[in-house]
């Protein structure tokens, strides 16, 4: 986490609280019927109608809950490196596919508070340790690809001012662009998602994680044909490796695409997505 944040223990729950205290983001409430769509395209959850009063007690929890979520992410990437303790409460993550589900959950309470005050420095700094976090683990592209996929939401809705699925105005954004993100913030950004974008490749060049690889196989993993098998079946096996690094390429050319692009606009530096070659064994 970043030196500056200074994680404090969530305050006990006051009456119309906005997110109680211990309880886990699936127990929030369920989106509004009228933004099902949205939840579909972009599995983000409806965000509130309008923002968090600055300095408001509702806003002091959504802070402390984020703080608290970030710092226990942290510690638990740091097991992971280090040597099991049974007497230890926390574990260490076992993949990135868990980690990404414990990131997704905080980018989750994050967009649902629909306040910008704490969603772009939270998400600036969640894209940031994502860099660090990517390296410490054998890939997992789909968790990995999913969750770049919700933060390239974000931060392009972020940018235009309303969500880029359904075209609704985000809350704080009803009077312009004047609550998002600063040109300090977007050169940071740009940075950071390029960064990332190079580092994706080189990490899903490696070999897969297990989860990634197993799929219907019963745990097995890739089935390699034996030397035996006739041409036929080797030719479909050549084939579905094909289709494989023709999805891996096409995802890694979309990370933070949409960001990306519209950042080049707004900073007047010719805009698009550099293109990185990629080789995957």
């Amino acid at each position: 986490m970043a030196e500056n944040e200074n994680p404090s223990s969530p305050t006990a729950p006051a009456p119309g609280g906005f997110v109680p205290t211990a309880i886990p983001s699936h127990s929030l409430p369920s989106p509004a019927p009228s933004s099902a769509s949205a939840a579909a395209v972009s599995n983000l959850p409806h965000p509130r109608r309008t923002s968090l009063r600055p300095g408001s007690i509702k806003e002091d929890k959504v802070r402390n809950y984020v703080s608290d979520k970030m710092l226990h992410i942290s510690r638990r990437y740091v097991k992971h490196f280090a040597i099991p303790d049974p007497s230890d409460e926390i574990t260490g993550y076992k993949s990135m596919a868990e980690l990404c589900k414990d990131v997704d959950d905080v980018i989750n309470i994050l967009w649902l508070s629909g306040t910008p005050s704490l969603q772009i420095p939270y998400l600036l700094n969640i894209a940031s340790e994502l860099t660090t976090w990517l390296e410490g683990f054998p890939p997992s592209p789909t968790a990995t690809f999913s969750l770049l996929r919700k933060l390239d939401h974000c931060f392009a809705s972020l940018l235009f001012g309303y969500d880029i699925d359904t075209k609704e105005t985000l809350p704080g954004f009803e009077n312009g662009l004047r609550a998002g993100l600063s040109r300090t913030d977007m050169i940071r950004c740009k940075s950071v998602l390029e960064r990332t974008r190079v580092l994706v490749v080189e990490v899903m060049s490696k070999e897969p994680a297990d989860e990634d690889l197993d799929g219907d196989t019963g745990g097995q993993g890739i089935q390699t044909p034996k030397p035996d098998d006739d041409t036929d079946d080797m030719n479909d096996f050549d084939d579905d490796d094909d289709d494989e690094d023709e999805l891996l390429h096409m995802n890694v050319a979309t990370v933070y695409e949409n960001t990306l692009v519209k950042l080049g606009e707004i900073l007047e530096d010719g805009g698009g997505v550099t293109t990185i070659p990629m080789s995957v064994d």
